[in-house]
């Protein structure tokens, strides 16, 4: 009976799921009316999602703290809505209800893999959700944020350099790039991206001189080294990408592209011929059953549990995600498609994609340069991220070590993520209240106007 619920109930949150991705890409048209209609419907699919898997993890381990966590996570859910649609008014609702999505997708996976990493990502999400209160307030005051750009550039270098201390940075999964304040680990690089994005940023508001040009790619430059000193190259070719991206949309000078890329090609060879640790994960992309004993065993295991999920799943709790190493992080994609099947990975990548199109969709309607160039680079950065993630565990790019967006289990990643949403989501609010005051103005122009042909 148990196996006939499980086989059925992975059917249903597939076709849930599907609805949901499906609703996403309706919620572009301005009706106002019908966004909040698809909404509800949205909000309903998550609900029912989030219950029939916790449901079937209960049946899978008769564990009753489970319900438990559960019944924290649904208050959560409820309440972020509630306050956030009074905090973030006009805000988009696509964005915000995707950002609920994965948080439903993170707490599931998570208490199927490792209960006590449920529990702790869902006390970070909270506290991020929380702190990301006061960005609307933030953008909205202080109207100087386009004139810090050095400011954001040394402090963001000064951050990373943070590592290299010997009593604070530590080394985990071969990557230099935490450090440690007492029982705190933290993970520099995922909060400075989003000052590496401010600075360049702020700096390309105001200057395109090529010589202006050399002085902002040295800085960028700069903080790529570091990253691949610490051997967080996943970090290091975010950086990169999204800097190319920004300077092209600055400049709209396509050599600017072009050179970046065939200096970052360059790169990518000389690194894969003199780093061991590049050579690795080259070796393992290019035939991970090779080495499946050593370096390529994580792909290899990654390759045998999308394979055995196929498109439809084995069912929650009934596949070997754990034997996946880090499968509660950088490898939490297999992890997903071997029990909840591919379907649904898929659907979960056209989410994702959603997401990036309303962040665009944004930043090309921001009037102030500096919020334009922002969002532009947040949407980059948050885009190329899946697709490294995804690309890394599918074999097709070679692995980077970086984290799914909002999904994979780790503080440093979730409060960075749920901090860069926060932010187009303040940028959006921002310039709603723009239009909104705009409109009124001619609106009352009109009326004076009006007012003048009758007395006439």
């Amino acid at each position: 009976m148990e196996n006939l619920v499980v086989q059925v109930s992975k059917y249903v949150i597939i076709i849930l799921f599907v609805m949901y991705t499906f609703y996403c890409f309706t919620m572009f048209q301005n009706n106002k009316e019908r966004q909040k209609r698809i909404c509800r419907y949205q909000a309903v699919f998550m609900y029912l999602i989030h219950l029939i898997c916790y449901l079937l993890l209960f049946l899978n381990t008769k564990e009753i703290p489970l319900f438990m966590l559960y019944g924290v996570e649904v208050i959560f859910l409820f309440l972020s809505g509630l306050i956030y649609k009074n905090v973030y008014r006009n805000m988009s609702l696509l964005i915000f209800n995707n950002t609920r999505m994965f948080f439903v997708i993170s707490f599931i996976m998570l208490a199927r893999l490792d209960f006590d990493m449920a529990k702790r990502q869902v006390v970070m999400t909270v506290i991020g959700m929380g702190a990301c209160l006061l960005v609307p307030f933030i953008i909205d005051k202080f109207k100087y944020l386009d004139k810090l750009g050095w400011i954001y550039g040394t402090i963001g270098l000064t951050c990373l350099l943070l590592v290299f201390i010997p009593e604070v940075g530590v080394t985990k999964y071969g990557a230099s790039n935490w450090i440690q304040i007492g029982n705190v680990s933290l993970q520099p690089s995922e909060f400075v991206k989003i000052l590496f994005v401010f600075f360049i940023s702020a700096m390309l508001t105001y200057k395109e001189s090529f010589r202006d040009i050399v002085k902002i790619t040295i800085m960028a430059g700069i903080y790529v080294i570091v990253l691949v000193a610490e051997r967080d190259l996943g970090a290091a070719l975010l950086y990169f990408i999204t800097y190319l991206v920004v300077l092209y949309v600055a400049t709209s000078k396509p050599i600017y592209m072009v050179s970046g890329l065939g200096a970052g090609s360059v790169a990518a060879v000389l690194a894969s011929k003199y780093f061991s640790h590049v050579k690795v994960r080259v070796s393992a992309w290019r035939n991970p059953f090779k080495d499946i004993d050593t370096g390529g065993y994580q792909l290899a295991n990654s390759l045998f549990a999308i394979g055995t999920g196929g498109w439809f799943g084995m069912g929650l709790g009934k596949g070997l995600p754990t034997s996946i190493p880090l499968s509660e992080s950088d490898f939490i994609f297999p992890a997903i498609s071997e029990e909840l099947g591919g379907i649904f990975a898929f659907c979960l990548v056209m989410v994702y994609l959603s997401c990036f199109l309303m962040f665009i969709n944004i930043a090309m309607k921001m009037k102030k340069r500096f919020y334009k160039l922002t969002a532009m680079g947040l949407s980059t950065m948050f885009i190329c991220q899946v697709l490294l993630n995804v690309g890394g565990v599918t074999q097709f790019i070679p692995s980077t070590g970086v984290t799914l967006p909002l999904i994979s289990y780790g503080g440093s990643s979730v409060l960075s993520t749920i901090l860069v949403f926060s932010i187009v989501q303040g940028m959006y609010v921002l310039n709603q209240d723009v239009n909104r005051k705009t409109e009124k103005a001619i609106a009352g122009k009109m009326q004076k106007q009006k007012k003048t042909v009758k007395e006439r």
